[in-house]
């Protein structure tokens, strides 16, 4: 048995990016701890809810937790930074993520991996997958908080394969003022496939998962509303081609 601290920016993240691998490893009886480092305040549901500002935080936390129980996981941790918002939309909120000092992150990280005796963690790929601000910073923090831990662990770094992603943004980008909601990346995201094969990564088969997975991004409705958005297509796709495309997740693996 192992201990999985699985590092998160935002609710939502760790259902699409690595929920089929966390259920997995808590169905073979690893202990599974998630830190979200913000409640996801500035998602895009924001404003949509027709409530105060500050509304969206403590539900997204409820969807966290939700989250969390589908998979499987034992603890559930909130750093309690404030959603840095997107790089062309920041937020003007006091304590965001992004204006933190990586080593105190990475010293509160630590602490959590000594806590847990922890075997592994994951961060993000050094682009953030898309380019978030709060995953970039997610991504500096992993790497930081590895060599301070007593017990240090093994840092896995969940990606995607960008192939079809860059060629599906490409064809949707002209297009785009169609899709409310639906935020189109550049090419320079997540991971090439040839970077993948060259590189140190671990490409994991997780459809015997699909359940507890999308159970997951279901937990997180209040991002499936308000435009086209990822968590909303993602759920509706029939189990075919949701065990093809919701059914591998990978990781690069920092020595």
């Amino acid at each position: 048995m192992a201990t999985i601290v699985a590092l998160h920016a935002h609710p939502d993240d760790e259902a699409l990016l690595t929920g089929g691998w966390l259920a997995q490893r808590s169905a073979a009886g690893d202990r599974v701890v998630l830190i979200f480092a913000t409640d996801g305040d500035a998602g895009l549901a924001a404003g949509l809810l027709g409530e105060p500002a500050g509304t969206l935080g403590p539900i997204r936390r409820q969807e966290g937790a939700a989250s969390a129980r589908a998979l499987g996981v034992a603890r559930v941790i909130w750093f309690g930074y404030a959603d840095s918002g997107m790089a062309e939309t920041p937020t003007a909120t006091l304590g965001r993520l992004v204006d933190a000092e990586v080593g105190d992150v990475a010293q509160a990280v630590a602490a959590v991996l000594d806590e847990e005796s922890a075997d592994v963690l994951t961060g993000y790929d050094r682009h953030g997958g898309y380019g978030h601000p709060d995953h970039v910073q997610v991504h500096r923090v992993a790497r930081a908080a590895q060599p301070l831990a007593v017990r240090r662990p093994h840092l896995l770094e969940a990606t995607l394969d960008r192939t079809w992603l860059v060629r599906a943004a490409r064809v949707l980008r002209p297009a785009s003022w169609l899709l409310p909601g639906l935020t189109l990346p550049g090419d320079d995201i997540y991971t090439s496939r040839a970077d993948l094969e060259q590189s140190l990564s671990l490409t994991i088969d997780v459809r015997d998962q699909l359940a507890p997975k999308r159970a997951a991004l279901a937990a997180h409705a209040t991002q499936a509303g308000g435009g086209v958005r990822i968590v909303a297509l993602l759920r509706a796709l029939p189990r075919p081609f949701a065990r093809r495309i919701l059914g591998t997740e990978w990781f690069l693996e920092v020595r």
